[in-house]
């Protein structure tokens, strides 16, 4: 059995299905394929159930790419004013959060069911539990056998266009693979290593074990390493370090490096002490800290950074004691054991390296008529809709190029 189809667009995530419709609204005949059992999964479980859609600022700053230029052009031709106008065409709740953060105000299902409706009202079909077997190009088309559940029926696609929208590694729970790197490998592409981003740090020591007691503590402090800091909040959890400044973080750490953290980034601690040493001298030093940070931290800290001194009055603790005391706290050091990894990493870092891709249409250099959209390309944003961000823009840029062409 044979279909054949103008652009054949593999992937129903964000990127694939919005691509999809603003192609077909050239008339041209779109098809989208999916391994998964249902379209849009990460879409659903994106911001905690709310998806942060957008962000209404956007600079290419705000992603991590070996060629950091490339997203200029896309980002430039869809704004995120032109997804708003989208979502109130459809008249969908949503509410601004801090840093320009749009969000659902009832839930993830309204963003992917505008996709879906603009899909269908464009003509697009959609085919799921669909797996591809083999993908040939030819002069003038591309041929793509693929595997159709439940009755396993083998049929080939053929279609002037293909669109690889396979998204990144991360989590896998919801059917994420490296399927899109193999078609780049294949047709002559480089890919640049991956690994997970926007990701929790684990720690395996006394440190490790000191931050799992403090579970659920959540407070503002800058994070930062010699690449990139964030003055956001931190969450302690049961298996190492979240929260946003983490998540931030993660996209600019490397195995094996250092990262610090203020957790009292609005005070200097030391100088804070030599005060409180002057005005309570018989305050212990506990007593003096807790109006800086909260009792469960410090009596985490107590018996790793300063259990020698936790008895002693303020007066009968040497300056450089207390000096020693605030680098620990404004300055702490540490070294993550790892990452949660692709478990529950938001974004995969590498992927498609983006030299041989027009920034301009997403076309491969490397295939005519072949396109790689959304988070397979080597293009990572930060925390705060800026991946969905690219999707958008990616995949109108995509869908502008096929459209004008023939």
């Amino acid at each position: 059995m044979s279909i054949s189809v103008d652009t054949l667009i593999i992937g129903a995530g964000a990127s694939g299905l919005f691509c999809a419709f603003n192609t077909a609204a050239y008339g041209k005949s779109v098809l989208i394929i999916d391994h998964a059992n249902k379209a849009g999964k990460k879409i659903l479980m994106s911001g905690g159930g709310r998806c942060n859609f957008v962000n209404k600022q956007v600079e290419p700053c705000h992603f991590i790419s070996q060629n950091p230029h490339f997203v200029k052009s896309a980002l430039s031709k869809y704004q995120p004013e032109d997804f708003i106008d989208l979502v109130n065409r459809h008249h969908i709740a949503h509410q601004e959060r801090e840093h320009g953060q749009l969000f659902c105000k009832n839930s993830a299902k309204d963003i992917l069911s505008m996709l879906l409706n603009e899909c269908h009202m464009a003509g697009v079909d959609i085919h799921l539990k669909t797996t591809v077997q083999d993908i040939q190009a030819t002069d003038t088309h591309f041929l793509v056998t693929v595997k159709s559940q439940p009755d396993n029926r083998i049929k080939v696609i053929q279609a002037h266009t293909l669109v690889i929208a396979t998204g990144g590694l991360s989590i896998p729970t919801l059917g994420a693979s490296g399927f899109g790197y193999q078609v780049a490998i294949q047709f002559g592409h480089q890919i640049i290593p991956t690994r997970a981003g926007l990701v929790p740090f684990t720690f395996t020591d006394k440190v490790g074990e000191m931050i799992k007691s403090l579970a659920g503590l959540s407070l503002d402090v800058i994070a930062y390493n010699d690449k990139a800091s964030f003055d956001l909040p931190i969450l302690f959890t049961h298996r190492g370090l979240s929260g946003p400044a983490i998540l931030q973080l993660s996209n600019h750490w490397q195995a094996g490096e250092q990262i610090t953290i203020n957790l009292v980034p609005t005070q200097d601690v030391y100088q804070y002490l030599l005060d409180a040493k002057r005005i309570h001298p018989k305050q212990l030093l506990r007593t003096a800290l807790a109006a800086l940070l909260p009792k469960k931290l410090i009596s985490g800290f107590e018996p790793l950074f300063w259990q020698a001194y936790q008895n002693i009055e303020l007066a009968n603790l040497k300056d450089e004691t207390m000096h020693h005391i605030g680098q620990q706290l404004n300055a702490w050091h540490l070294k993550p054991s790892g990452t949660e990894g692709y478990r529950v990493a938001e974004v995969t870092l590498g992927g498609v390296d983006t030299h041989d891709i027009s920034g301009k249409t997403m076309e491969s250099r490397r295939q005519p008529n072949l396109y790689f959209i959304g988070e397979v390309l080597d293009v990572a944003g930060q925390l705060g809709g800026y991946n969905f961000t690219w999707a958008w823009a990616s995949g109108y840029a995509c869908a502008q190029s096929i459209g004008v062409r023939w």
